[in-house]
């Protein structure tokens, strides 16, 4: 019997004393009659339990006899009495026993084979006392009162089993057993109900189920979910229920990288010289693996605890591209992306200016993300994108990050004219200047178009002379420039660099002609050499 077998594994709450009865006479003969029970025996409230018990008598021997066996329980304080004891179970067929025991006890043994075990189920608080066996075969009626089984019934503590045979896994059946350790299938089986978010797909909402084994197919969103067994006794009126958390493994999912922009805010695209940090987030069970490429490059983890996270210290305009993250686990894979845009303030390339046909002509380029509006400043006029007239032309275009612009001007121009070719975009404004410089020996503008030109670069406000020779920065630089296309190469000019404390951050630059090559002959003896003191650039 199944619910026996559980039985026999929960008895074992106390020693088993055994009663051993010997009749009376001498010690060396066998004994006529003896019975061997355990002396006490405990068992909660509502679960089964199985008493071995095995006896020896006169008639033993004799097989041709039917043997029937009684159970009684012994009223307190009263001597035994099979009349007025309470028969609760009997193998003796023409013998009445009471349905309120017959439900609970069985005589399980067969006493035709001197087998006597008792059997209980369901037990209730009611049926704790002490309990001895008689038997009756052919002329042989004998009570066994010196072996009593005493049965104690405690609260019911234990709880059930939730035992999970296949490991579960997102979209794939698996079943889920519960049962109640020292509980009987049989006769008093007890009442089992479930509850749990997984259960909507086996019924329609959380109602219990009887059955001790379910069925579940579960989703990502039952990971870590509770799922309860509970066990009811009803004729003991008690109950007790188990909860698990279920382990449900599932492939990635909901992939998400989290953007933070340390510097500026938390939303792409980002200035050039901000930190980013990039966070990779991907639900799984058991936690996915995540690595990150860059284009066709794969990223080594700086930070082998947390791969998800991509920190870029310093964003350069080379980092401009797709940034994946990737998560892995045994069950799938799942990737996202994201395009990373550097913005940047422009960088300005040029002006740079000729003669050419009587007419001084300026082009100037510039690169910006987003891409910048060059435009042109004559003085303190400003000069629209692209215009045409008698005097000047200006012809401007813009393709990706460049912007590029050209000035052909035509009258008007003069010694110390201001020609300023300026970008500007959404992070910062760059500007250069070209300044004719008023030369005595240099002439007017004429035909040899002779006025010399110096150069100013000019970034969100800060001016600075500009060497259009060289990259800008440091110091003692030199310029150099043609005053005519067929006049021979032009005397040197020493530029030389410095910050007056009276200026703090503004610099400024000053500024002599050495050995200045005349235009013409007579020229010479009246002017051999031209100095000009300082010249304080784009005040």
């Amino acid at each position: 019997m199944k619910g026996g077998y559980e039985t026999r594994t929960h008895v074992s709450e106390v020693p088993l004393l055994w009663h051993l009865c010997v009749s009376p006479g001498s010690l060396q003969k066998v004994p006529s009659y003896w019975l061997q029970v355990q002396e006490l025996v405990t068992v909660q409230e509502g679960l089964c339990v199985l008493v071995p018990c095995a006896f020896h008598s006169e008639a033993s021997r004799n097989r041709s006899t039917l043997a029937h066996g009684y159970w009684y329980k012994k009223k307190e304080n009263s001597k035994i009495d099979q009349k007025t004891d309470d028969l609760v179970a009997t193998n003796n067929p023409d013998k009445e026993v009471k349905m309120k025991n017959k439900r609970h006890f069985l005589l399980l043994g067969d006493p035709q084979a001197a087998n006597c075990s008792l059997s209980i189920s369901g037990v209730q608080k009611a049926h704790s006392g002490r309990y001895y066996f008689r038997l009756e075969k052919g002329t042989v009626k004998y009570n066994y009162r010196s072996n009593l089984l005493t049965l104690i019934v405690t609260g019911l503590t234990q709880t059930p089993d939730i035992h999970i045979r296949e490991p579960l896994q997102s979209g794939h059946l698996s079943h889920v057993t519960c049962s109640m350790p020292g509980a009987c299938d049989w006769p008093m089986a007890p009442n089992i109900s479930w509850a749990g978010a997984a259960l909507r797909a086996l019924r329609s909402g959380l109602e219990p189920s009887t059955a001790s084994e379910i069925q579940l197919t579960p989703n990502p969103q039952d990971h870590g979910t509770h799922l309860t067994c509970r066990v009811t006794f009803p004729e003991a009126g008690v109950s007790s229920e188990r909860t698990v958390q279920l382990s449900v493994s599932y492939a990635p999912q909901n992939l998400t990288i989290i953007l933070e922009v340390i510097q500026n805010g938390t939303s792409l695209p980002v200035l050039e010289g901000q930190s980013l940090r990039l966070v990779c987030v991907a639900h799984s069970h058991p936690p996915a693996r995540l690595s990150w490429t860059w284009g066709p490059q794969t990223l080594s983890p700086e930070w082998p605890s947390d791969p998800g996270v991509l920190e870029l210290p310093w964003v350069q305009t080379e980092h401009e591209g797709e940034f994946t993250c990737h998560a892995r686990s045994p069950l799938g894979a799942q990737h996202i992306s994201l395009s990373l845009s550097v913005h940047y303030p422009p960088r300005l390339l040029g002006p740079s200016c000729s003669w050419e046909a009587r007419a001084l002509r300026c082009s100037c380029s510039s690169r910006a993300w987003p891409a910048p509006s060059l435009h042109w400043r004559l003085g303190e006029g400003l000069l629209e994108g692209n215009s045409s007239n008698a005097s000047l032309r200006v012809t401007s275009s813009s393709t990706g990050p460049w912007a590029n612009s050209s000035l052909s001007l035509h009258e008007g121009v003069s010694s110390g004219l201001r020609l300023s070719c300026e970008a500007q975009n959404a992070h910062g404004t760059q500007s250069a200047t070209v300044l004719l410089l008023p030369g005595a020996l240099l002439g007017t503008l004429g035909a040899a178009g002779g006025a010399a030109l110096l150069f100013c670069t000019c970034v969100v406000g800060v001016c600075v002379p500009h060497d259009p020779t060289g990259p800008a920065g440091g110091s003692d630089r030199k310029a150099s420039w043609s005053d005519s296309p067929t006049r021979d190469p032009t005397p040197e000019a020493t530029l030389t660099w410095g910050e007056g404390p009276e200026l703090q951050e503004l610099h400024y630059a000053s500024l002599s002609f050495l050995e200045l090559r005349p235009r013409q002959p007579e020229e010479q003896a009246a002017t051999s050499r031209t100095e000009y003191a300082e010249i304080n650039l784009c005040k």
